[in-house]
């Protein structure tokens, strides 16, 4: 952008803004469009736009009369429509002025929505893959109309002069391109013809493609279907065509939803929404998805494809689904490759959601084997779902499955079981009791997954009979049984060494029995209780200081860790007896580093290091004991 010389305008005098055009150009490239490829795409919309514009007009035109027709043979690329076309005073007005749309110069706003462009800058991108436009064009408005040429370049400049009628008998549009050498990868006749395919499918305009060669089998054959070029979108959106039987259109939207995202969905869900004029398939993915990865939707805007990875369509939860969908009332934003996010776009996104919720509703209600195979694979967004939403919650709850102490099974089946559920907090605490807790006949669930624990704890909303309690070390404790007054005396030695040996992890050391057998220790801790054991260090070794107060004030009384002997177990016993002081306290350490890998969490540096110095012992004690 440059200025005006400041001696030829006065201070405080007006000045005009004189844009550069290849910067400007590099600037939509860079930041506003995704691809070069997006040239034919506005091209096409501004043909529609003449298209909608013309039957405004002439309403009593037959459908399918007015048309679009392309071109490419390697050399030009040729869009022509049989729209309004434009007068020499629209192409100076909206040619010439960068930013400036017919549309919405026009000011109509009742028929504003006809039209997918509202940004005037769409013929920018040709100069993408171009360095000059020509547009020929003769208004429809006017009967007599001139022909009008205009050849825009790239560096800015322009021309505009007007032909004779005979230039363009028919009232409409021409606009060719010269492409760059550098741009065959978006030229080529067959690139041309699948991007149209991409773009242009769903349009309800009749739109031809012809590349020069006439050969039959070609994308331009003769005799091929919508004149004399190969037809582009020759069916309407499948949701849009009659089928003999319900059967006959599940299988075809299936089928389309497979053609279009590449997988065969588990279910295809049909959109409507009049009120926005929204038709289309969500389609079910067959197989689970990592939570919160949300898929992109194909979304057209009156039949022109706008985006393929629109997540803004759905919310956050409907990750188990990919939807095409064709809108009338939803706005595009500047680049045409997003949505504008406003109430329309909110409406649309809880509507839609509440289609999800009704075909969930179905299944559970009428089809048991398409619920437990979508399930099996989605119920992570079930759940997620089911936080929310009361309905969801009472209709499936009960069937969503669950990392229990009798396997994976669903709510309803193991509050059959077990009259009081109990539910761990994190994924490594149901680990470490799993085993002792199954034995002991208790009913745990696994609530250390997203969503799992508040879930458990609303199952009495729907199963008033259940109970549900959170599993802390004092409720399984109470479950083992506690050993002999004459064992617990003769493994008092023992004890006291290994709590001696292992108070510098603040965990005590007991003797009980329990099941399984082969399990010689159970380590109980908490994560809350390292958590404030690990605090409370910090306190003390910032004592003093200005973090030491603060973590000081902080701390409360640190609840021990506790490592459970079995007596059951001939380890444990044999360790019991051990009359060595060094020995002893080794195998105490042995014992607790086995029981702190069985519970499967993080081990700190000081345990890793504990459990290999302890085996290293028992080690060098074996070898010295067979010298």
């Amino acid at each position: 952008m440059t200025l005006p010389d400041t001696a030829a305008n006065p201070a405080g005098a007006d000045r005009t803004f004189q844009v550069d055009l290849r910067g400007l150009v590099d600037l939509l490239s860079h930041h506003l469009y995704s691809s070069p490829r997006v040239y034919l795409r506005e091209l096409m919309q501004n043909a529609v736009d003449a298209l909608t514009a013309r039957h405004g007009l002439e309403s009593a035109a037959p459908a399918g009369a007015l048309g679009i027709r392309l071109y490419a043979d390697g050399s030009v690329v040729r869009v022509e429509d049989d729209g309004v076309g434009l007068t020499e005073a629209d192409v100076h007005t909206f040619l010439a002025t960068i930013g400036r749309s017919s549309k919405r110069a026009e000011r109509i706003a009742e028929q504003r929505g006809d039209f997918i462009g509202q940004f005037g800058i769409g013929l920018l991108s040709c100069f993408l893959v171009a360095d000059e436009i020509h547009v020929l064009s003769r208004s429809a408005r006017t009967p007599d109309a001139p022909a009008v040429e205009w050849r825009g370049r790239g560096d800015g400049s322009y021309t505009v002069r007007t032909l004779p009628a005979s230039a363009r008998p028919a009232p409409g549009t021409t606009v060719t391109l010269t492409p760059r050498a550098d741009a065959g990868e978006w030229t080529r006749p067959a690139q041309v013809h699948a991007l149209a395919r991409h773009f242009g499918s769903l349009l309800r305009h009749p739109v031809t493609f012809d590349d020069g060669t006439g050969c039959p089998g070609s994308p331009g054959g003769p005799g091929a279907p919508g004149g004399p070029g190969a037809s582009v979108n020759p069916e309407p959106a499948p949701w849009a065509r009659t089928y003999p039987t319900p059967g006959a259109r599940s299988r075809a939207l299936a089928a389309y939803g497979e053609e279009v995202f590449g997988f065969t969905p588990l279910d295809t869900i049909e959109l409507d929404l009049p009120a926005v004029g929204l038709k289309g398939i969500a389609c079910v993915l067959p197989e689970a998805v990592p939570a919160g990865r949300r898929h992109g939707h194909r979304v057209h805007v009156k039949g022109m494809l706008l985006s393929e990875q629109a997540e803004e369509i759905l919310p956050e939860w409907a990750f188990f689904v990919r939807c095409v969908v064709d809108a009338e009332s939803l706005r595009p934003t500047a680049s045409r490759e997003s949505l504008y996010e406003d109430d329309t776009l909110a409406a649309v996104r809880e509507a839609l959601a509440e289609r999800l919720r009704a075909w969930i509703a179905r299944a559970a209600a009428s089809d048991p084997d398409l619920l437990a195979r979508f399930l099996q694979a989605h119920h992570l967004a079930v759940k997620s779902l089911a936080v929310h939403d009361e309905e969801i919650l009472r209709m499936l709850l009960p069937w969503l499955p669950f990392e229990t102490t009798d396997g994976h099974t669903t709510l309803d089946e193991f509050a059959r079981t077990h009259r009081t559920v109990l539910v761990t907090s994190s994924v490594e605490e149901f680990r470490q009791v799993a085993a002792i807790a199954s034995a002991a006949g208790l009913g745990v669930v696994n609530g250390g997954y997203t969503y799992d624990r508040e879930l458990v704890h609303r199952l009495p909303e729907i199963r008033p009979e259940a109970s549900v309690a959170d599993l802390d070390p004092a409720t399984l404790t109470a479950h083992l049984d506690p050993v002999d007054r004459e064992t617990e005396l003769a493994a008092a030695a023992y004890l006291a060494l290994a709590r001696d040996a292992l108070a510098v992890f603040d965990c005590d050391v007991a003797l009980r029995t329990f099941q399984p057998a082969n399990a010689p220790a159970l380590l109980v801790d908490s994560r809350e209780a390292r958590h404030e054991r690990t605090r409370s260090q910090l306190a003390r070794e910032q004592e003093g200081g200005l973090w030491g107060d603060i973590l000081g004030a902080l701390r409360q009384e640190a609840p021990r860790a506790q490592l459970i002997l079995n007596q059951l177990n001939p380890l444990v016993r044999a360790a019991v007896a051990i009359d060595e002081p060094e020995l002893a306290r080794t195998s105490a350490e042995a014992l607790y580093g086995q029981a702190a890998m069985l519970s499967r969490r993080p081990l700190r540096p000081a345990e890793s290091s504990l459990i290999n110095r302890s085996f290293l012992d028992l080690l060098a004690h074996a070898l010295r004991k067979d010298s």
